[in-house]
């Protein structure tokens, strides 16, 4: 299976060899029982919880990095945030303590069954459950055949292919993460999420043409999300548009100001680029205040001295 089975052993080697391992303590406002979800962003991951009456969630023995939460509620949609876990951000005890605003949730998403999904087996989704439990563990390659086998029982099964070809971007297999978004979109074109993820994967490869195309798309189905405003102005970016860049940068700042995707850094190359070194100054400084335990941190902050020299 190639690079998934090379680090399914991962997150027990990283605690074994003396890594940190962090709790995150959450609070929904307003206060409310919640199925709460946590993705890992750029590493595979997934949890699942539900919250108290008084809208509280946790999860425990997180390694350091970010991650997507996603709160659920029955009737009223979901909403995302990036949030990010390490040692800059945790208390004495290793507690990342967030609060989530629920007053934003997209009714659009999340809600909406299509009927093609109703029409999996009940075994493609265990096999879907299982693959979850398996990411909890950080066991890629155990995730990667549970899937396959729910494909096996239901090969239109839409979100078991959105997730391979998450897995596979996130472990680096870029064309084949092309491969998985592209046949969950063949059972289903409508489906958001591997709409939102092949815009990704295609910018990724510098198929920037298609990409445009995806993004656009993905940003035209759902305004209000981030990750599709992020990637549109990336693709813009690589274009060489950069005031239709330096747009949708900021409403996807404005819609998640820690997304994963750092739109901080393209707009600061923006500014950069258009002669406004102070204003590209300010993006970087954001973006250590909100991401001070990113790999990126140390040549941010290098950037950041160099701009302030007179």
């Amino acid at each position: 299976m190639g690079t998934p089975v090379a680090i399914a052993g991962l997150w027990w080697a990283a605690l074994a060899a003396g890594n940190p391992a962090y709790d995150l303590a959450g609070r929904i406002h307003p206060p409310m029982p919640a199925s709460v979800s946590l993705h890992g962003a750029t590493s595979p991951f997934s949890a699942s919880t539900l919250s108290d009456a008084g809208g509280r969630f946790q999860f425990h023995r997180l390694l350091a990095g970010t991650y997507t939460v996603i709160v659920f509620v029955p009737g009223r949609g979901e909403m995302r945030r990036t949030i990010e876990v390490g040692p800059s951000l945790a208390d004495k005890r290793g507690r990342v303590e967030i609060a989530v605003e629920f007053a934003s949730g997209d009714p659009a998403s999340g809600a909406l069954v299509s009927a093609r999904e109703l029409a999996v087996p009940e075994r493609a989704w265990q096999e879907y459950r299982r693959a979850g439990q398996k990411l909890e563990r950080r066991d890629v390659a155990g995730a990667i055949a549970h899937l396959e086998r729910a494909l096996e029982i239901a090969p239109h099964f839409v979100a078991a292919w959105n997730h391979l070809g998450t897995l596979a971007y996130q472990t680096r297999q870029y064309p084949k993460a092309e491969t998985y978004f592209r046949q969950a979109l063949k059972h289903d074109p409508r489906a958001f999420e591997p709409l939102v993820n092949l815009g990704g994967v295609l910018l990724t490869l510098g198929k920037l043409e298609e990409a445009l195309q995806y993004n656009l798309y993905s940003v035209l189905s759902r305004p209000n999300d981030a990750l599709a405003n992020s990637q549109l102005g990336m693709t813009y970016f690589a274009v060489g548009s950069l005031e239709l860049a330096h747009k949708y940068l900021e409403i996807a700042k404005r819609l998640d100001p820690a997304h994963f995707s750092h739109p901080q850094l393209t707009l600061a190359e923006i500014h950069l680029r258009s002669g406004k070194p102070e204003a590209a100054l300010a993006e970087f400084e954001d973006f250590l205040q909100r991401h001070p335990d990113s790999p990126d941190a140390p040549r941010i902050r290098a950037l950041v001295a160099k701009l302030r020299t007179p």
